[in-house]
C-alpha cells in the first residue's frame, strides 16, 4: 500500500505541475507517444481512456445501478429480461469522469463533480461568483455487478478486474442482507483492499434508524478488509452526496501501476455472440470477448493475435 501511496503522489505531482503550466505531456496522435512517459494519469492517457476500474457490490435492490447512473449518467441495465425484471443480470459497464474546481472558493464536496466521458478534460464552474475551472482528476469504469444470489458467479467474474468497490447497504433493510456478506466475502478472498461503504436510500428513512443502521454496519464490517472503510450517507436516485462519493474515490482510491511499454494481456470476464438465430453461414461473425486489458496498450489498426488459439 505505501508503494501505491508514494506512486499516486508522484503522479499526482506530476499531473498539478502539467495543468498549472509546465506540460510534461500533451494529448498527441497515438502514433507519437513515448510509452516510457506513460501514466494512469497522463493528459493523453486519462482524457481518452479510464483508467480505474471500480465495482458496485451488494445485495439486490440496494441501488447499484441507481448509483453507477447517478456518477456516470448511464444506464447499464440494458436487456430486455434485465429491465422486465428491473435487475441486473448481466455486467454492466459505464465509463465517467471525475473533475474538481481549482477556485479555492469552491469548499469540498461541492467543489467535485462527475460527467460522462465525452465530458472536455477542463470547463469553467457554474457556481455563482466562482471563475474556477472544473480539472479533470479521474476517468473510471465502472463494472456494475448483479446482487442476486444466482448470479454470483458473474459477480465473481467482475471482481476479477476491480481495482476498487463502492459496498452498497440501503438504509432502509437491516444490516447485513445475504449479498452484502457474499459479495464482502468475495472482495476479500479477492484481496480488494479499497472499498468505500454507501448507505443508499437515506432519504426513506428516519435519522435515528440512519443511526441504528450506521451501528449495525460498523458491527458488521468489523475484522474485515471493509473495518476502516468510511461510510457515507447517500441518495443514489435524488443524487444526494454524489459529490461526497467523488471526492472519496479521488482521496481514498489510490491510482493503480500499470504497465504500458510490455506486450498486451487481456483478461476476458464475458463473452457473447452477436449473430442471430437462424443466420446464413456466410453471413456468420466470431464471438465477442469482454474484459479488461491488464498490461500493455492496443493501436487503431494494429493487428491482433488471439494466444493461446485453438486448442485440443
Amino acid at each position: 500500500f505505501e508503494r501505491e501511496h508514494n506512486y499516486t503522489m508522484s503522479l499526482v505531482n506530476k499531473y498539478t505541475e502539467s495543468i498549472s503550466g509546465t506540460a510534461i505531456l500533451k494529448p498527441k496522435e497515438p502514433m507519437e507517444i513515448d510509452l516510457s512517459e506513460l501514466s494512469p494519469i497522463s493528459p493523453c492517457v486519462m482524457t481518452r481512456q479510464a483508467t480505474i476500474n471500480i465495482g458496485t457490490i451488494g445485495h439486490v435492490a440496494h441501488g447499484k445501478s441507481t448509483l453507477v447512473k447517478a456518477i456516470s449518467g448511464v444506464q447499464t441495465v440494458r436487456f430486455k429480461h434485465e429491465l422486465e425484471r428491473n435487475i441486473t443480470i448481466k455486467l454492466g459497464y459505464a465509463n465517467a469522469k471525475i473533475f474538481k474546481c481549482d477556485s479555492v472558493d469552491c469548499p469540498p464536496p461541492g467543489c467535485y463533480r462527475s460527467c460522462n466521458s465525452n465530458k472536455p478534460e477542463s470547463f469553467p464552474c457554474d457556481r455563482e461568483g466562482c471563475a474556477g475551472l472544473f480539472r479533470l482528476q479521474r476517468h473510471i469504469s465502472f463494472v456494475d455487478c448483479p446482487g442476486h444470489d444466482i448470479f454470483m458467479a458473474t459477480m465473481l467474474n467482475g471482481a476479477a478486474v476491480m481495482d476498487s468497490a463502492l459496498l452498497l447497504v440501503a438504509g432502509n433493510e437491516p444490516c447485513p442482507q445475504p449479498q452484502t456478506s457474499e459479495h464482502l466475502a468475495a472482495i476479500e478472498i479477492m484481496k480488494l483492499a479499497h472499498i468505500i461503504i454507501l448507505q443508499n436510500k437515506i432519504d426513506l428513512i428516519k435519522p435515528e434508524r440512519a443511526k441504528e443502521q450506521y451501528d449495525e454496519i460498523l458491527k458488521f464490517v468489523h475484522g474485515t478488509v471493509a473495518s476502516d472503510a468510511p461510510i457515507i450517507p447517500i441518495s443514489a436516485q435524488l443524487k444526494y452526496n454524489i459529490d461526497a462519493v467523488c471526492e472519496y474515490i479521488c482521496r481514498t482510491v489510490p491510482i493503480p501501476l500499470r504497465d504500458f511499454s510490455s506486450l498486451p494481456r487481456l483478461i476476458v470476464i464475458r463473452s457473447f455472440d452477436v449473430n442471430k438465430p437462424g443466420c446464413a453461414v456466410e453471413e456468420l461473425k466470431g464471438g465477442v470477448a469482454g474484459g479488461s486489458i491488464l498490461r500493455g496498450i492496443l493501436k487503431v489498426g494494429q493487428a491482433i493475435e488471439v494466444r493461446p488459439g485453438v486448442t485440443s
